[in-house]
């Protein structure tokens, strides 16, 4: 990916994010030690279908999973699919991997580290469903460089998805609402947006499965959630 300027507010080169929270369980940090490396992204080499799954299939890539509910829901619900997720913080990481690991979920790829080296290397046109789902707001003007919805990854969303593919966004965050529709009308030419009427972005769509965050946003401080779904021209 190219490198932009810090100040540049349109653009990221890198993802920002904390990377571990309270010290991990004896039983999460086996699975660290023991369950990562067996499922991780490899270090190096183009990411596609046949180097991580061993054959060609539809290819979903979630950006900062939080603890993966939803990429493990998502890889039940398509078992012929496949699914990479990135997340710097290593307790969500162990999270997903517990998921993985109870339910058996042998279509799940992880990265621990940023989304964007591993978005860098799939190939253009690769990609069926793209999902960035409750990201970090940053909202303070002075930090909206460090929004992952800026021209940057948006333009490198565009590029690696297939032609009717996908792109899910979902925030809470009223501020990061409005960045991000701003955003997005810079790319009318690349994306439809799927919503004929408000309920389309009110709503859960089908097959969005909710998070423990998206609830907690919901139930205990009482925000009102958004949708958005946008198909790849």
């Amino acid at each position: 990916m190219t490198a932009h300027k810090e100040g540049d507010p349109t653009t990221l080169n890198r993802l920002y994010g904390r990377s571990q929270g309270k010290p991990l369980r004896a039983g999460q940090q086996e699975l660290v030690d023991n369950f990562l490396p067996k499922i991780a992204v490899p270090a190096e080499g183009d990411v596609t279908s046949e180097a991580l799954f061993g054959d060609s299939r539809p290819m979903h890539f979630e950006i900062g999973f939080g603890s993966g509910e939803h990429m493990a829901d998502r890889a039940d619900m398509l078992p012929d699919h496949g699914f990479i997720g990135a997340e710097p913080f290593l307790n969500g990481v162990a999270a997903a991997l517990g998921h993985a690991n109870e339910r058996r979920l042998p279509n799940i790829r992880l990265h621990h580290g940023d989304a964007l080296e591993v978005l860098a290397r799939i190939p253009d046109g690769s990609l069926s469903f793209v999902y960035l789902l409750h990201p970090d707001p940053w909202p303070k003007a002075r930090h909206a460089k460090r929004r992952m919805m800026n021209d940057g990854p948006v333009r490198m969303i565009a590029d690696k998805l297939k032609p009717g593919g996908e792109f899910r966004f979902g925030t809470d965050h009223d501020i990061y609402l409005r960045h991000a529709l701003m955003v997005m009308r810079r790319f009318t030419d690349d994306f439809e947006w799927l919503a004929e009427s408000p309920a389309d972005w009110q709503n859960r769509p089908g097959g969005w499965s909710e998070t423990r965050y998206e609830r907690k946003a919901r139930e205990v401080f009482g925000h009102e959630v958004w949708y958005f779904r946008y198909r790849r021209k």
